[in-house]
């Protein structure tokens, strides 16, 4: 991989982190959330001229890509509604692959390297003493915990949907602009549903917010899909998991959450073996 590559991909990785820490950092996360997602979609839309529509054969992905985004971010939302930063955020990424390699393990006989067990066994002990630091020091909150660890379910479950999809698209970039776009509008008629006016306000008070966390959540699933087309995909998808050291990283700097150095070890081996599982 080039250092230009690897520059980019790391950017990519702070970016991801970036718009989870606009979410934790807000009063209103849920509708923040919506926000974020809907700024996604504006983005999309001015990109609409320029890009090509999703191949046909795509459009049922798509369309189940859209239904498990609204419950990703909702359970975003809900992760940190109790949780902090430095603990819903390496729960949620760094279980998703470890969730990927055991499913494909017991359901489609797609066992991992002897390497590839290795990360698992890393993801699983870094998880393990997350969540003991977070309870000895008295922020573990199990709402937290669990819409996490539920989040990381759908985390497999959209990798394995749109990896399909954005290959039947013939676009991938495309095939993820239009998911924002279609994404955007359901989740603004179920936030109007549940609080009314209040989301009009959000929306009047906190656009700047949305339209920088969608820059955010866009440019980084982009920047890595340029990436994977310069380097061997395994290495890129590897690299971005440092994407929970930089959460740690801004949790402590942005967000004033009290960080043990037990927490930065549990991160660095969750994220250590998140990388293994992706390069073995």
């Amino acid at each position: 991989m080039s250092l230009d590559v690897m520059v980019v991909v790391l950017f990519a990785a702070i970016l991801h982190a970036g718009w989870n820490a606009l979410v934790r950092a807000s009063s209103y996360k849920f509708l923040d959330a919506v926000l974020i997602v809907a700024g996604a979609g504006v983005w999309m839309a001015f990109l609409l001229p320029v890009v090509p529509r999703p191949a046909v054969e795509s459009w049922p992905y798509l369309a189940a890509s859209v239904m498990i985004h609204v419950a990703y971010f909702t359970l975003v939302a809900f992760s940190y509604r109790s949780g902090e930063l430095s603990f819903v955020y390496p729960l949620m990424r760094g279980a998703a692959p470890a969730l990927t390699a055991v499913a494909g393990a017991l359901f489609i006989n797609d066992s991992l390297s002897p390497g590839g067990w290795a990360g698992v066994l890393l993801v699983s002990c870094g998880v393990l003493v997350l969540v003991g630091d977070a309870w000895r020091s008295g922020t573990f909150r199990a709402s937290a915990a669990l819409f996490a660890l539920a989040n990381a379910g759908v985390i497999v479950l959209y990798t394995l949907v749109d990896g399909q999809g954005a290959r039947l698209s013939g676009h991938a970039l495309s095939y993820t602009g239009w998911m924002f776009l279609l994404t955007a509008p359901l989740l603004l008629a179920i936030a109007a549903a549940g609080q009314g006016r209040v989301v009009f306000e959000r929306i009047r008070l906190g656009w700047r917010r949305g339209l920088l966390g969608g820059a955010c959540t866009l440019a980084s699933y982009g920047l890595a899909l340029w990436a994977m087309t310069r380097a061997p995909i395994a290495l890129v998808a590897a690299l971005r998991e440092t994407s929970v050291v930089f959460a740690a990283i801004m949790a402590a700097a942005f967000l004033k959450e009290p960080i043990t150095r037990l927490r930065y070890a549990s991160i660095v081996t969750v994220c250590a073996g998140a990388v293994a599982m992706k390069v073995f």
